[in-house]
This record gives structure tokens, C-alpha cells and sequence, in this order.
């Protein structure tokens, strides 16, 4: 009985601590930018293992659990443990493109990274994509992108919102960040001689950041894959500040379709591949970066909870050593005289 206990004790010291962090520091190493390769446990388990080592300390070592500030603080680091691990295992993470006037569709996402444990709660979620204008300082630096989407609310009715890099917009625990992943896409129709039509856009690449390079392939639905190329007058100002998408620019759609080129101006069409094509007119497209974890507001109220024991242990330790005058000159305290008579006798 005595082996167990001790081996139960065993879990709560200081060295079963360190294996722990040792293992969490591997963890973290190894999950470093969310690889697809790497499970969640890797981060999970050393930090359920880390709060198996704390519950025992807490509750066995009597220098913690009598000393009121070192039980909180420990306390805190326990919670820390437990809800890090938990949201490890509920993350998401992924990207979307949204198309001027889409509704966001969970379908559309890329890059999904998400814990074992996620419950996939993003079907539900709709909200409508807006215009929106980012702002340029002098140099090419970014500043405040304001995204505007309409959001479907619990009765039903559509809210105007305002997004941005710092200012997600939040529904049901996903945060929505925009990006600098942004650009323009040519809306097109295309109406086969058969009488079939379909439309869609064509996502050009980031812009400005691949300013030089807006061209993209497409395929016709008869299956022959055509190059455009899109030029455009954003008001793109390098040395000045500008905002992109102020106004609408105006734009060229290039068509290349063998050695063929052909130039169209949004609403004008032209025979390619066996059909016609149209340039409807330009959309844009915003990027944004989805993040999910269930324990973010917890995670902070127990850090702060962690800060307040520790306040409240060095207080009381410090306030509990005695104060010591210094000597003005020597830099000493100075010693009484003894009260005790150094004779036998009173006087």
C-alpha cells in the first residue's frame, strides 16, 4: 500500500513535471504550423499528462494545498492544462475565398486543419459577401481592410457587418479574419450551341500582390481550356496612399484560345470553343482565415487566475519577513544592550 502511494505521489513532483514539459516542448516542435502528419495528441497528451502530474501535487503536497496563494496558482496552471488540451482537440482552422455576392458555403473552405474531437458545426452558418476596400500607405503597406457581409441572424433577418484583419466576424464560436488574400474575378456566361448555358467566375490571383500576373485557365464546358488575362486601372499608387476598390475599376478581359486573342469589355461576347462567351462584368473576392477553439475565453479567465496567486503568495511571503534598519554610516544594525545584569548583584 505504502509503494502505491508513493507511486501516486511520484506523479506530482517536480521531475514527473519536467518529463511533461520536455514531452510538451517535442509536442509543440512537431506541431508547429499544423501539419496534416501530426495528430493532435501529440499536443494533447503531454499537457493531460502535465494536468494528471498538477492534480496529484495539488492534492497530496501540503506545501501547496495550505498555502492559499500557491493553491490558486496551481490551480490556474491546472485549468491552463486541461483547457489547452481540450481546445487542441476541438480546433479548426481553414481558408475561404468568398465571390462578391456568394453566400458562404462550408463546401467552399481549403486547407482544413480540425482537432479529432470537432463537432463540424460550420454547415449552418451563412452570411453574404460584400464589396470591400483595403488601404494602402505609401510603399505598398497595408492598413485597415474593411470587409462588408450581411449575416443571418436567429429570426431569420440580415445584419449588415463590418469585418477587418482585427475585427472577426464571430458566429457560433468560428472567427472569420480577413486576409491579405484578396483579388478580382471576371464573371462569365456561357452558352453552348446546343442551347445549354451556365455561369461562374474565375478567381484571378492576389491583388496587388500579383498585380503583374492577373491570368488565369479556364476550361469551356466542351472541354477546351482557354488563358485570360486581366487588365485593369485600379488607381494603384506605390508612392502614395490609395485605397483598392474605391471605385470600380474599369477592366479588359484578354481571351486567348489557340492563337487566337480576342479582347472583351464587360457585356460584350464572342464565339470561343464552340459557343459563346460573355463578360458579364468584374466581382471581387476577399479571403478570409476561419479559427474555431471552444476554451479561448476560459483559457484567459484562468490565466489571470494563475497571476492572482501568485500575487496573493509573494505578498504574504514578503509581507511576512521582518524589516531591518540599516546603520546611516556603517551600513549595520545596530545591536542593543543587553538588559541582563552582568553581576550577582541589582543595582
Amino acid at each position: 500500500m505504502n509503494t502505491f502511494v508513493k507511486s501516486i505521489k511520484s506523479l506530482g513532483s517536480p521531475k514527473t513535471a519536467i518529463i511533461g514539459m520536455v514531452a510538451l516542448g517535442v509536442g509543440s516542435v512537431m506541431s508547429y504550423g499544423n501539419p496534416e502528419s501530426v495528430s493532435a495528441w501529440y499536443l494533447a497528451g503531454p499537457l493531460a499528462f502535465l494536468a494528471v502530474s498538477l492534480l496529484v501535487a495539488i492534492t497530496t503536497n501540503s506545501r501547496i494545498y495550505r498555502r492559499g496563494g500557491l493553491l490558486v496558482f496551481h490551480v490556474g496552471l491546472l485549468s491552463i492544462a486541461v483547457l489547452a488540451a481540450v481546445g487542441r482537440l476541438t480546433f479548426f482552422e481553414a481558408h475561404v475565398e468568398m465571390l462578391e455576392g456568394n453566400v458562404f458555403g462550408v463546401e467552399d473552405t481549403l486547407n482544413v486543419k480540425k482537432g479529432p474531437l470537432h463537432s463540424d458545426d460550420l454547415h449552418h452558418i451563412e452570411f453574404v459577401q460584400g464589396r470591400y476596400t483595403v488601404e494602402y500607405h505609401p510603399g505598398m503597406v497595408r492598413g485597415l481592410t474593411h470587409s462588408y457581409v450581411r449575416v443571418k441572424g436567429d429570426d431569420g433577418s440580415w445584419q449588415d457587418k463590418v469585418v477587418g484583419d482585427d475585427r472577426p466576424l464571430v458566429i457560433d464560436g468560428y472567427r472569420f479574419y480577413t486576409s491579405f488574400n484578396k483579388g478580382f474575378a471576371p464573371v462569365l456566361t456561357w452558352k453552348g450551341i446546343d442551347g445549354s448555358s451556365m455561369q461562374g467566375a474565375v478567381h484571378m490571383p492576389s491583388y496587388p500582390l500579383f498585380e503583374h500576373k492577373q491570368e488565369n485557365d479556364w476550361t469551356t464546358p466542351t472541354g477546351e481550356t482557354v488563358r485570360l488575362w486581366l487588365r485593369m486601372d485600379t488607381g494603384l499608387d506605390e508612392k502614395n496612399a490609395w485605397i483598392l476598390n474605391e471605385k470600380t475599376p474599369e477592366s479588359t478581359l484578354v481571351v486567348f484560345v489557340g492563337d487566337s486573342r480576342i479582347e472583351l469589355r464587360p457585356g460584350e461576347t464572342a464565339a470561343v470553343g464552340g459557343g459563346d462567351l460573355t463578360y458579364d462584368h468584374l466581382a471581387t473576392w476577399m479571403g478570409y482565415k476561419i479559427f474555431y477553439d471552444p476554451t479561448l475565453h476560459a483559457l484567459f479567465g484562468a490565466s489571470m487566475l494563475s497571476v492572482l496567486g501568485l500575487f496573493i503568495h509573494f505578498r504574504r511571503k514578503f509581507s511576512l519577513q521582518p524589516l531591518r534598519a540599516a546603520d546611516p554610516v556603517g551600513g549595520r544594525v545596530p545591536v542593543a544592550d543587553d538588559p541582563r545584569p552582568t553581576t550577582g548583584r541589582v543595582v
